[in-house]
């Protein structure tokens, strides 16, 4: 038996234990990272360039782009450095540092989202208060307020997680440092204190998750008496989007979390993390550019810039 304070390393889930297959999920994996790079950079160079992008609504989703941009830059490297170099490894520092991050980043994300569905709500339903409420320094401090609740969401768990005594060996059956997971390297009773941790954080994304229902309950029933046609769809253009994103990540990370023990397994753990960890930030970008004309005429201009300036006089 051992315990934390003697562990130096922990073995990450593989994906594979053959050589191919090693190789092919790096390709993959860059593949996704690469897309989520790529889709997230823009984004995010597009709506710091475009002074027409520089509303709450975009403001916010140029937040939600780094936040993606940093879960999956935590996540997906090290487990393509994992199968590219034939190891599982990962030390112990390395994955306190990757569980705080990662619940930092979601954790962050997840109150983001709930304050663009209030957002949305503001500019649907009370559009002549719209500049009033969703104001420079309101949009500022409700994006500043995300991304310290997700800080100290992870501060709190990632402390009493570490904390904890380990002796069931420091295998995580996961491709990354995730809490469920390494909560099941604790000693006896020892991980009270954490599952006490998370059901309060539960309650409180359930709470996000009824306010953003609630919202969007409102927002489509505005929307509904709407009487022109073309103002409906701008409505819903608008709306659509956040809602498929927040429908993505609350329906893979609540079965990831909440999911009972007796339809658990190493290999479906190991989908559903990847559903809730990976796939969205690569997805992210091309859902929000998908319907919104603004933000591809910005994206537009921005690669119409590019290739002019590198063209040769």
């Amino acid at each position: 038996m051992s315990n934390s304070s003697s562990l130096k390393e922990f073995l990450l889930l593989a994906f594979a234990d053959m050589r191919e297959l090693q190789l092919l999920h790096f390709s993959l994996f860059l593949g996704i990272y690469l897309a989520a790079l790529m889709g997230n950079g823009l984004i995010i160079t597009a709506v710091a360039c475009d002074h027409r992008l520089h509303t709450p609504m975009y403001f916010f989703l140029l937040n939600l782009s780094l936040l993606d941009l940093g879960t999956v830059s935590t996540t997906v490297p090290k487990s393509m450095a994992n199968s590219l170099w034939d190891t599982r490894a990962i030390s112990y520092s390395g994955c306190a540092a990757q569980v705080f991050v990662v619940v930092f980043l979601l954790g962050g994300e997840y109150s983001l989202l709930t304050v663009m569905a209030y957002d949305r709500f503001v500019a649907i339903c009370k559009p002549l208060h719209y500049g009033t409420i969703m104001g420079n320094r309101a949009c500022v401090r409700m994006a500043a307020a995300a991304w310290v609740s997700g800080f100290l969401h992870a501060l709190i768990h990632t402390a009493n997680m570490f904390s904890i005594p380990l002796c069931q060996g420091n295998t995580v059956d996961q491709f990354f440092c995730e809490i469920p997971q390494i909560l099941k390297l604790s000693c006896s009773d020892s991980y009270l204190t954490e599952v006490g941790l998370i059901v309060v954080s539960v309650c409180l994304a359930f709470g996000c998750f009824v306010f953003i229902v609630l919202s969007y309950v409102q927002i489509f029933t505005a929307v509904l008496r709407i009487p022109s046609e073309q103002g409906r769809h701008k409505a819903f253009s608008m709306c659509l989007p956040h809602l498929a994103v927040v429908s993505l990540y609350i329906s893979t990370s609540f079965f990831a979390h909440l999911k009972p023990p007796s339809i658990s397994s190493p290999a479906l753990n190991l989908v559903v993390a990847v559903l809730y960890s990976v796939v969205p930030p690569a997805v992210n970008p091309l859902i929000y550019s998908m319907r919104n004309k603004e933000l591809k005429d910005a994206l537009r201009k921005l690669f119409e810039y590019t290739i002019f300036q590198h063209l040769p006089l």
